[in-house]
């Protein structure tokens, strides 16, 4: 895995499984709304436990019942989002799957092994991971082989003030990743960020850049900016850059002090949603249409149609460098 960028290439054969993409115009990709309980009286060792234990059920549940080829977690699906909470609950993900130790690396060691016994690619939402004394908003890919083949730290940390509404400052104990993430599949390659990621479209240029056909975003709005723009920015971004988009959040707990909007989604190439819900803990699933994906490039080839002539480079112009920092 090189500069976020995962250098591995699926085997079609796992755990005695083929994963078979004939009859098919895609993968089918299943969607685990999970709520995420925390119990004051408990150790955040032994929350992340009952979490991880809620997680693995869904996961085998969404498998069973849509045959799912790729199963997709939420935005800090085993622990609190919390600033005061991330570092108590972070934990080290080892590189090498052979170094898992499950006594200090939980999530990695259930992720990896519940993607093996099932065969699937499993997208582990984010968790906190301690990185070099430093803590990272962090997704993780699994092959079907259990092996770790891309890893996503969130680039662009949710800091954010709505005066009356909401107010939230991940840089307060989180650090911001400096990767774009992709990673190849039987079916095509496939783009991976993180919630605040999404309101970047210049992430997702490059994510399409490389091909991609599916962008993922694990996220976690809340009810104040939600309902104004999570499936607003999906649509966006799946007809800015003529992908399938999927995202995947926590559901709504009322006890905890942030709110997730809920409502994960999947919109296809043509910025329609075709699978979605509400706040409540559920599955949602749908097979992601290649075809589609590769019609609407066809018939509004707007890769072809760029004009770098025009806008060469969308970094902010010398001239207003300055004021762009200082806003």
């Amino acid at each position: 895995m090189v500069a976020g960028r995962a250098l591995y290439v699926p085997s079609m054969e796992c755990q005695g499984r083929a994963v078979s993409t004939e009859a098919k115009k895609g993968p089918t990709v299943a969607v685990c709304q999970l709520n995420v309980d925390i119990d004051p009286s408990l150790t955040p060792m032994a929350n992340r436990a009952n979490n991880l234990a809620n997680a693995k059920a869904a996961i085998e549940k969404a498998h069973e019942e849509t045959g799912a080829d790729i199963v997709v977690l939420g935005e800090c699906f085993n622990c609190p989002y919390d600033v005061t909470q991330f570092q108590p609950y972070s934990e080290p993900i080892p590189t090498n799957m052979r170094d898992i130790v499950p006594e200090s690396h939980p999530s990695t060691s259930m992720l990896s092994g519940v993607a093996k016994e099932l065969g699937i690619y499993l997208i582990g939402g984010s968790f906190p991971e301690l990185r070099n004394g430093k803590v990272y908003n962090t997704s993780v890919v699994f092959s079907p082989e259990g092996e770790l083949i891309a890893k996503h730290a969130k680039v662009h940390l949710f800091d954010i003030d709505i005066p009356g509404k909401q107010s939230f400052k991940e840089s307060d104990s989180l650090t911001a990743g400096d990767s774009v993430t992709t990673f190849d599949t039987p079916w095509c390659k496939i783009g991976l960020a993180i919630c605040y990621d999404i309101r970047f479209p210049q992430l997702a240029v490059l994510m399409r850049e490389e091909n991609c056909k599916l962008l993922v975003y694990p996220g976690a709005f809340n009810t104040t900016t939600g309902p104004l723009h999570w499936e607003l920015l999906q649509r966006a971004r799946a007809v800015d850059n003529q992908c399938a988009v999927v995202t995947a959040s926590p559901a709504r707990n009322p006890n905890s002090a942030y709110q997730a909007w809920g409502h994960s989604t999947i919109v296809d190439s043509w910025g329609n949603v075709v699978a979605t819900c509400d706040e409540k803990p559920t599955i949602i699933s749908a097979e992601i249409d290649l075809e589609k994906v590769d019609q609407v490039r066809q018939n509004i080839p707007i890769s072809k149609q760029r004009r770098f002539d025009v806008y060469s480079d969308i970094k902010p112009s010398s001239i207003y460098a300055a004021r762009w920092n200082d806003n």
